[in-house]
């Protein structure tokens, strides 16, 4: 039987509006997300994940779309438009179940390490180029940015089914690092070495640190050796995502 949503205020509608505040999707191990897109990625990449599809009444599912087994509900105008996060919604949504959290593994040979990066726009950028540069996995530090606030998600587009993304204490996983021969390496602008110096090693962690104040001293000082971008110009620094985007390239050439 088809289900079709029509008034904004249902009551379902309005617990999966409330999966755009982080305490309901932490309480609930939830989230939803927005866009043929990022709703394409999760039905290639995870689609035992997806709890129901959302789509517009007025949409028409691509034929490509393998959707045999999943929940699809079906939404006015109006409903639709009360779920939407953006300003020119596709109208098509899914809500999915957070995976399981995982614990560092071994076997990854390139990590990234966040420190405290804040804006999810950043944070969104940096998983969607660390899984383009092919990296094996992503640590958010604390006070990094949600990974599955709805700008983290967007900015990803789909990176985040594609890698392993884990939250941890990065002093006590540097600990780990350090016990397995894995050399870290930050991200600083004073006691460091150009990047470009660096022959890269098969293993590695690379750490890039908060927007205006960078990795934090406590970190920088258990690292194996910390680097900079030379900067040709008159700009005093980049952004963490175009800095960390150079970083990731060089340290995976």
């Amino acid at each position: 039987m088809t289900t079709v949503i029509r008034s904004a205020q249902n009551e379902k509608l309005k617990q999966w509006k409330k999966l755009t505040q982080r305490k309901e999707r932490e309480k609930r191990q939830q989230y939803i997300l927005e866009g043929f897109h990022l709703v394409e990625e999760m039905l290639l990449h995870a689609k035992d994940e997806i709890v129901t599809l959302l789509v517009s009444e007025e949409i028409r599912i691509p034929s490509k779309w393998n959707v045999d087994g999943v929940e699809i509900t079906y939404l006015s105008a109006i409903a639709a438009e009360s779920l939407a996060e953006t300003e020119h919604s596709q109208a098509v949504f899914a809500v999915c179940e957070m995976p399981k959290q995982n614990k560092y593994q071994t076997a990854w040979k390139k990590i990234l390490l966040l420190d405290s990066v804040q804006d999810p726009g950043n944070v969104g950028t940096l998983i969607r180029t660390a899984d383009a540069a092919g990296f094996d996995a992503i640590v958010l530090g604390k006070g990094s940015a949600d990974l599955y606030n709805g700008k983290v998600l967007r900015s990803a587009q789909g990176s985040h089914v594609h890698l392993p993304i884990i939250r941890e204490d990065l002093e006590a996983l540097l600990d780990d690092l350090q016990e397995n021969d894995v050399p870290t390496f930050g991200t600083s602008l004073q006691n460091a070495t150009s990047v470009f110096s660096v022959t890269p090693p098969e293993k590695f962690a690379l750490i890039v640190g908060n927007e205006g104040q960078g990795v934090k001293t406590e970190i920088l000082e258990k690292t194996t050796a910390n680097v900079y971008i030379p900067l040709a110009g008159k700009a005093e620094s980049l952004n963490v995502g175009v800095a960390a985007g150079v970083l990731m390239f060089h340290f995976t050439k």
